[in-house]
């Protein structure tokens, strides 16, 4: 057998940009059941400046670009999500089919709607874009068109087992599934932890940040061809109830149930950082609560230097989405909207495989052409 000798390995160098873009921040220890986020009680590191008063059962603070924890309470403390759930539902759901796509409501969609469920007004016989259903989902937190969108997913069943999987492949473990829309069901949770991991994922999707941070739209009306106005019920977002707008904020998702209390999940930028506050049932029984804290918790990572020492960092960010065929099938006329999701979710540490495969396929062509040099040698001299 011929004994070929590789030659070395010569790796195309990348731009400085690029090695700027892939240069790890400094990480604290990696939240793997031993850091501080697992600890009962705040978290915040040493000489850190003074933080707000917050009686959220359980909150975090989270640098977006870089996953740093800057502070945090009580960051695992299982707890029902009420509607911040849906950005789960729409991280494991929003990829599957086109904006365009229009959809006419049936019976099926509406069945299993929970008494009190926050609904947006879909009706049966009405066509509705997906864009339409998910604006009924991020702004009118609509359980109605939950139950749409998962009935063309499947069905609920299968839209659960969805929304579990992504959980688990983004790192959320905290959280338990047993409904879609988030209504308060038994055995259900999350935590401050997952919802933050959960809408930072959420946040890397294009579409997904542009129905989070809409203010208002048009809805279709039932039996014509009119539309009726709907406001984003983040009041943060929108400036309403006594609170005012807060600058650069990007919205993500509120929600209320009696068991949950208030939950809102919150990113906002400002001089070019964004930040992340999720905050999960407040105790102080004063109105707005969640919002005025948030609000106050938002203030105080802004005011915080970005170098400030984290105590804890979120996971590398991952696609939420299985790389090949599994779970519910994507019908072929969706792929296009799958893989340009799935592409949006690329980060620093893919484009630096693609130099490395660059590397091994500079590698593979040389080691090509060594081979060939010789085998023309040895017909050359006779040589089998």
């Amino acid at each position: 057998m011929l004994a070929v000798s590789l030659p070395a390995l010569v790796l195309v160098p990348l731009s400085p940009a690029a090695r700027a873009d892939s240069r790890p921040a400094p990480r604290p220890a990696a939240d793997s059941g031993v850091s501080a986020l697992y600890r009962t009680g705040v978290q915040v590191s040493a000489g850190t400046p003074g933080l707000p008063a917050a009686t959220a059962l359980s909150w975090m603070v989270t640098d977006v670009r870089t996953g740093r924890v800057l502070a945090a309470k009580d960051a695992h403390r299982k707890l029902p999500p009420a509607s911040t759930l849906k950005t789960l539902f729409a991280l494991a759901v929003l990829p599957k089919f086109p904006p365009q796509e229009v959809h006419r409501a049936a019976g099926p969609d509406l069945t299993g709607l929970q008494p009190g469920s926050s609904l947006v007004g879909i009706r049966e016989g009405t066509r509705y874009t997906v864009a339409d259903l998910w604006r009924g989902v991020f702004l009118a937190s609509g359980n109605d068109a939950v139950h749409t969108l998962a009935v063309m997913n499947g069905g609920l069943p299968a839209t659960i087992k969805d929304m579990q999987a992504a959980a688990r492949r983004i790192g959320a473990r905290d959280t338990v599934v047993k409904s879609a829309d988030g209504y308060d069901t038994p055995g259900q949770h999350s935590s401050a932890y997952d919802l933050s991991v959960i809408a930072r994922a959420g946040l890397t999707n294009p579409e997904f940040r542009r129905f989070a941070s809409t203010r208002t739209a048009r809805f279709p009306a039932s039996g014509g061809p009119g539309a009726f106005g709907i406001q984003n019920t983040n009041r943060l977002l929108v400036g309403s109830h006594g609170v005012e707008k807060y600058p650069g904020l990007l919205g993500v998702k509120n929600g209320y149930t009696t068991e949950a209390g208030n939950t809102l999940v919150t990113a906002a930028q400002r001089n070019g950082r964004t930040l992340l506050v999720t905050v999960m049932n407040p105790q102080s029984g004063q109105p707005n609560d969640a919002y005025n804290e948030t609000r106050s918790l938002l203030d105080w990572g802004f005011s915080t230097a970005p170098t400030a020492s984290p105590v804890s960092v979120l996971p590398a960010l991952r696609p939420a989405q299985p790389t090949s065929p599994a779970g519910t099938p994507v019908p072929a006329s969706h792929a296009p909207a799958v893989a340009a999701s799935q592409a949006s979710h690329v980060s620093v540490s893919g484009r630096t495989a693609l130099a490395f495969a660059g590397g091994l396929a500079a590698a593979a062509l040389a080691c090509a052409l060594l081979v060939g040099r010789r085998r023309a040698r040895r017909q050359r001299h006779g040589s089998s």
